[in-house]
């Protein structure tokens, strides 16, 4: 596995690729997503990518690390603040490492606002 996650033709499939602390990390983020709201999860872009009114999180596990991103990242650092924004729109990622970890709840809270957001605000893909 390079930067970009495994290669994969579903969800399960992506997460079956893993290995040791990343395949861990992932079931579990997996399921606390899919446990805080009604996701359709799919694979975009050689990632797991779990959709609410367009693209809302996604998890990509690479070689030394598993990022855990959010369309509306920007918005979510009051929630967590070691969401760091990616690129210039609302993008903001959540990187692990093996020593930085995440617990299910915080997963489960990230995941429940940011499907609010989306909710509300609309597909964060549809550009004005």
């Amino acid at each position: 596995m390079a930067m970009m996650g495994p290669a994969a033709e579903s969800a399960d499939a992506y997460v079956a690729a893993l290995s040791g602390w990343q395949r861990a990390r992932c079931e579990m983020m997996r399921a606390a997503i899919m446990a805080a709201a009604p996701f359709d999860e799919t694979i975009k872009w050689t990632n797991l990518v779990f959709m609410a009114n367009g693209p809302c999180i996604l998890i990509r596990a690479e070689e030394h690390r598993v990022l855990l991103g959010f369309w509306r990242g920007k918005r979510l650092r009051e929630v967590d603040p070691r969401i760091k924004a990616s690129g210039k729109y609302e993008l903001g990622n959540l990187v692990m490492t093996e020593a930085i970890e995440v617990t299910a709840d915080e997963v489960s809270r990230l995941a429940a606002e940011a499907f609010r957001l989306n909710a509300e605000l609309g597909n964060p893909a549809a550009r004005a």
